[in-house]
């Protein structure tokens, strides 16, 4: 069905253009059509669940690379289209993308830890602390609690919840009457057999920063505001069902982590320009400077001889039933996606800067255009990689604040494991920075030189 529509299309847009020698048809109509499509089945995904939504990921995959075909013939030049069209593709490129991530499973819905519970809200109405072991800055023990179920199977019922603490402030919570927590509900048919109360509810409040934000974001920056979130949506669908999904199968994790590092520098980065050479030329600096962060961090994980057990709570999963894994290539790949943002950015910044200089000179030489966004990326650099410091950084300010109350050397602290872990973070990161500007300079240089960014403006120098 799927093909006999897109033949329709193609013969219509055909038979209008051959007629009247106008390409509308295939310009805006079609492009409208599709995001019409796509609208649709949006509201389909929403609206239904369970085998339907696994049969229609196939025809999402359909019709999500046929509409990435006119995107691969714009790419290569071989067709041109206005802005408006480019950016109605890649709007579309970007949505469908985002549709097969929410659908896709990553083969581990199976594996939940609470298959015989229902997950539930639950208002807390008395607290009993008598079984609390208080030795003044740590607790102990036990805090039952009086419990309102909100929603699920058992709402409205009235149950007592158990809180286990463990003496550790990290992990331990503890309730008051009128709090909101999350609980698991082990029952047996249609009796309760224990509550256990796993934490406080945040996800309304989360929501709400979140829709807060975006909001800002949309009334701020428009239509850039709306990209911005998209990209980031996808970003978040990328790293939880893909990445994270092929890295528990066991894949190798430095080329899972490049592969869709660069599929997500290529959307991103065509959300800011739509498929043109700029895009192009962003993407290939970008890439180019993710992989010298890749082999500089290998290199110097193996000199430092930096174990992967260093990321936090890597050991609870090879204590999972993960132990094949490589928690060490794993830690190499996190060096080059924890950098990959940072490159993109200031690729991106040297690319427009470079787009300008050449609108406003199409005479110019690729050479100095490369010389432009050179100069612009040396500008840069400084607060970027500073940048970077503080990301790295900014979580450990209490081991540092540990590290000087007890006296620690400086010499002491720098030969760390995890000190020299995040320096590598920090020093890896910096070194794709610096080699990304001259990169995407020179790309920027032999992509947009006397061509403008758009062909269209290379006939108009021409003539």
């Amino acid at each position: 069905m799927v093909e006999r529509y897109f033949l329709v299309l193609l013969a219509v847009a055909g038979l209008w253009f051959a007629s009247t020698g106008n390409l509308i048809v295939t310009t805006y109509v079609v492009p409208g059509l599709c995001m019409l499509a796509l609208a649709f089945n949006a509201v389909l995904l929403i609206a239904f669940r369970g085998p339907f939504v696994t049969g229609y990921a196939k025809y999402l995959i359909y019709e999500m690379l046929l509409g990435l075909v006119p995107l691969a013939l714009l790419a290569a030049g071989l067709i041109t289209w206005p802005p408006l069209a480019i950016a109605a593709g890649t709007a579309a490129a970007a949505l469908l993308a985002i549709l097969l991530l929410l659908v896709l499973p990553t083969g581990f819905e199976g594996a939940l830890i609470y298959q015989e519970a229902e997950r539930c809200t639950a208002r807390v109405l008395e607290t009993d602390n008598s079984a609390i072991i208080d030795t003044g800055l740590v607790r102990s023990g036990e805090q039952r609690c009086q419990l309102e179920i909100l929603d699920g199977r058992f709402q409205g019922r009235t149950v007592t919840g158990i809180n286990m603490l463990n003496g550790s402030l990290e992990q331990d919570k503890l309730f008051s009457p009128g709090d909101r927590a999350q609980v698991v509900v082990s029952h047996d048919g249609d009796t309760i057999t224990n509550v256990t109360m796993s934490d406080h509810y945040r996800l309304g409040w989360e929501a709400l920063m979140a829709a807060g934000f975006a909001l800002f974001l949309i009334l701020f920056a428009g239509r850039t505001g709306v990209r911005a979130i998209a990209s980031f949506v996808l970003t978040v669908l990328c790293l939880w069902k893909l990445l994270v999904p092929l890295y528990l199968k066991g894949w190798n994790p430095i080329w899972v982590g490049l592969a869709i590092t660069l599929f997500l520098t290529i959307l991103i980065i065509a959300l800011v320009y739509g498929f043109d050479r700029r895009c192009w030329a962003a993407v290939s600096g970008s890439f180019l400077g993710i992989l010298v962060t890749c082999v500089l961090g290998i290199l110097f994980t193996d000199l430092f001889q930096i174990h992967g057990a260093v990321m936090s709570y890597s050991e609870s999963l090879l204590y999972s039933g993960y132990a094949h894994l490589s928690l060490t290539q794993i830690f190499m790949a996190s060096i080059f996606i924890g950098a990959s943002g940072a490159v993109m950015d200031l690729s991106v910044d040297i690319t427009s800067a470079v787009h300008e200089v050449v609108e406003k000179r199409p005479d110019l030489s690729w050479q100095e255009a490369a010389r432009s966004g050179l100069n612009v990326g040396r500008a840069a650099m400084g607060t970027m990689t500073t940048t970077l410091l503080f990301a790295y950084s900014g979580g450990y300010i209490a081991l540092l604040m540990v590290f000087m109350a007890q006296g620690t050397p400086v010499d002491h602290i720098l030969n760390y494991k995890y000190v020299a872990a995040e320096i590598i973070h920090t020093v890896i990161g910096s070194f794709g920075l610096v080699t990304v500007a001259p990169f995407t300079a020179l790309c920027a240089g032999l992509f947009l030189a006397r061509r403008g960014g758009h062909p269209q403006l290379q006939e108009e120098a021409d003539g």
